[in-house]
């Protein structure tokens, strides 16, 4: 998996096609995707027409989409699964995700509510449940590996110690506020790639990305911030997705250059913590708006 992905978590379809087309002019081959950003097929058609040119090779690029929480009993896996294949016109995906560890009421509709606005959880199923599931796409060959997104250590260990095959990639929020040491030391002991997003802070303000620290290192450097906080995120072990719009901002967000020691040692004492998504706690993605 490369260590540099390009996230497709873009709401315009339009703009959907074009970040993927720039993205893959850019040098970008490694695409994360999710049932739940409702754009697969767009994603797909992008993909696809990358194919047709030849600017890809089907062997070129590393393609993940997730499973949704209304997805999480063991017999709505597979279907799923298959469906996320069938929109992104693919034979196989590289890597397949739990998209948060919380099952949701199962059926159609993506974020079920009851009369008062909360949340239509599943009590019925367990996390190692859907885990086994998603073990069995492995055996059936269409897909290479799979993991977790938006989990905590506790739950992430509950699967790696009782998992027949253990998760490849585990996919949270990560970013200098929220650097998730104890988790990238457990993935790194355990031979688990540890995927942030959010790596700029989403473009909340304030945040990392107009943090005096991250400014002051870009200005030495001269980078971007931006560029700059991808850099920390890759060189303390982590792989990074970034997602943009533009094609000279994807272009941007591709151009990345080794920091020196001591700009990471700089960027590691900052003191600030934030989390700026909540699905973690919730499994309500925090950066997706809700259809109503």
């Amino acid at each position: 998996m490369p260590a540099l992905g390009f996230g497709t978590l873009i709401p315009d379809a339009v703009d959907t096609k074009n970040a993927v087309r720039y993205a893959l002019e850019a040098g970008f081959r490694h695409f994360d995707c999710a049932e739940r950003y409702r754009n697969e097929a767009v994603v797909g058609e992008a993909i696809q027409a990358g194919l047709a040119a030849g600017v890809i090779s089907r062997e070129d690029i590393f393609v993940t989409t997730k499973l949704w929480n209304t997805n999480h009993r063991p017999e709505r896996v597979e279907p799923a699964f298959e469906g996320s294949l069938k929109r992104l016109q693919l034979n196989y995906l590289d890597l397949y995700l739990i998209h948060t560890p919380f099952a949701f009421q199962p059926g159609d509709e993506q974020d079920p509510r009851d009369q008062s606005g909360n949340v239509i959880y599943d009590n019925s199923i367990s996390l190692t449940d859907t885990w086994k599931a998603m073990e069995r796409l492995v055996d059936g060959g269409k897909c290479r590996a799979i993991g977790l997104a938006d989990v905590n250590l506790e739950k992430l260990r509950t699967i790696y110690e009782s998992a027949r095959i253990k998760p490849a990639v585990v996919q949270v929020e990560a970013h200098p506020y929220l650097p998730e040491t104890e988790l990238l030391d457990f993935c790194k002991n355990n031979g688990i790639t540890l995927l942030a997003f959010a790596p700029l802070g989403h473009g909340i303000r304030p945040g990392p990305i107009e943090d005096p620290v991250v400014l002051s290192i870009a200005a030495r450097v001269k980078k971007t911030p931006a560029q700059v906080l991808l850099a920390w995120a890759i060189q303390r072990g982590t792989a990074v997705l970034t997602t943009a719009r533009t094609a000279a901002r994807v272009q941007e967000n591709f151009d990345i250059t080794p920091l020196p020691d001591e700009a990471i040692e700089e960027i590691n004492r900052i003191q600030t913590r934030q989390r700026f998504n909540n699905v973690v706690n919730t499994g309500v993605p925090g950066f997706i708006p809700r259809v109503t």
